[in-house]
């Protein structure tokens, strides 16, 4: 499964820039956001069409 990771703007919460990553990579940018403070919004990513 492949997750949309979106960095939120730490005034008003507005994505700034987004990533889509796969599964075993989620918990590592968690951690690293964490480590920073900085806010992000993670959601399944949509199915590509093929």
């Amino acid at each position: 499964m492949r997750f949309e990771i979106l960095r939120l703007d730490d005034i008003d919460g507005t994505p700034v820039d987004s990533t889509v990553v796969d599964a075993a990579s989620v918990n590592t940018i968690v951690q690293q956001a964490a480590a920073i403070g900085q806010r992000i919004w993670i959601r399944p990513a949509e199915a590509s069409a093929s």
